[in-house]
């Protein structure tokens, strides 16, 4: 496969651990946790990621010649749509009503997490543009003779580049927390307008006098009995939601000893007893918030977890930005606001493409004019108040 002026040649891969450590990090960098090798390979190990439920593992190397690794990307084949985040259901049915096949389907994604980042993974310094990697995913669908490759919450340039060279573009929505140079929590505060900072004080503060005591672990200092509360907590709450518990018990101990202080748990306890907990991991310039799960009902306690204290930690620790997963417009009025996501996807049968194409035209401006709707509702003072 030329690149201009080099032959690379693609494998894949059944097991992130046939690719060495070292190789993938060096391609995926150490900006977002969620590409890394420990991260991925804490999914496989520990059966939250594969064929059982439906996310087998497929995962892309480039190498030059002499064998290097150049670039590398996390991809599954999917036997359904569901833990993505970008939902595509109405294109396979409509590929099915026509008779094709949409499942298998190639995946370059994070399993079960709705974080933005790199999904084309290239070592710095190789060369190797976006459009190599881009087809040498087309190839690898026609050779397995799949439906389609998708490439979820990747970055902006990546979904520009896929763009050029021929993939349909989708854009989404997510809402995260900027910090603007905030020394404290309540320098954030000041910048709300003053209606919006009378709420917010008054939900910390009732939050924090309902008799339940904090804790903000990192690293070493989470032990299992806190994976043992929180694995609960995630049971709980995906019982509400009706959803699937694909994430292992397993997964979160191998979470916490491969990832080290990446991994930063907010822990709430009532009377001694652990009753909530939000799991984060952090980047070099980011604060992700993943899951959250509780047991009891105390007010305010899902703000305070999830957004208040993300932000007091991101300010302590100099991060620019808080992402607190997918949707949720109360977070709005928390100083999360809209921010776009992208996708990007190859499909194969000529006509679901042209079909899927007129889909995102028409979509593509819903979506602005919402976002542009919802950021009106910003908490933030105007320059006239």
């Amino acid at each position: 496969m030329p690149d201009g002026s080099a032959t690379l040649t693609l494998t894949l891969h059944a097991r992130i651990a046939e690719i060495d450590a070292a190789d993938w990090d060096a391609c995926a960098g150490n900006d977002n946790p969620f590409v890394s090798h420990a991260f991925l390979s804490a999914l496989e190990v520990s059966g939250s990621a594969n064929a059982r439920t439906g996310w087998l593992p497929q995962h892309a190397v480039l190498r030059t010649e002499d064998g290097r690794v150049v670039a590398v990307a996390p991809i599954y084949a999917k036997s359904h749509s569901y833990g993505e985040y970008v939902f595509d259901h109405g294109w396979a049915n409509a590929l099915e009503r026509a008779g094709g096949n949409y499942y298998p389907k190639l995946q370059c994604a994070v399993p079960f997490s709705p974080v933005p980042g790199p999904r084309l993974l290239r070592r710095p310094g190789s060369g190797v543009p976006v459009a190599a990697m881009a087809d040498a995913l087309r190839q690898a669908c026609k050779t397995h003779d799949l439906s389609s490759v998708h490439v979820t919450f990747c970055t902006r340039e990546e979904w520009q580049e896929l763009g050029e060279v021929g993939w349909l573009q989708r854009i989404g929505m997510q809402f995260h927390w900027e910090n603007q140079g905030y020394g404290s929590f309540d320098d954030f505060l000041g910048a709300l307008s003053s209606r919006k900072r009378k709420v917010l004080r008054r939900e910390r503060r009732d939050a924090n006098a309902a008799g339940l005591t904090f804790h903000t672990l990192c690293g070493a200092d989470i032990t299992e009995s806190h994976w043992d509360a929180f694995y609960q907590f995630y049971h709980a709450t995906v019982d509400r939601k009706w959803g699937s518990a694909y994430l292992t018990r397993s997964f979160f101990s191998l979470l916490g000893q491969r990832l080290g202080d990446k991994v930063v748990l907010m822990y709430a306890e009532h009377d001694g007893k652990p009753v909530a907990g939000a799991l984060n991991l952090a980047g070099s310039e980011a604060l992700y918030g993943r899951n959250w799960g509780s047991r009891g009902d105390w007010p305010f306690l899902h703000f305070e977890l999830c957004y208040y204290r993300a932000i007091d930690w991101a300010i302590e620790h100099g991060l620019k930005r808080v992402e607190a997963g997918a949707q949720g417009r109360h977070k709005i009025q928390r100083g999360y606001l809209p921010k776009h996501t992208y996708s990007a996807h190859w499909i194969t049968h000529v006509g679901l493409r042209r079909a899927v194409a007129g889909f995102l035209e028409d979509e593509r401006p819903a979506i602005e004019a919402e976002m542009a709707a919802l950021a009106e509702e910003s908490p933030f003072r105007q320059a006239d108040d």
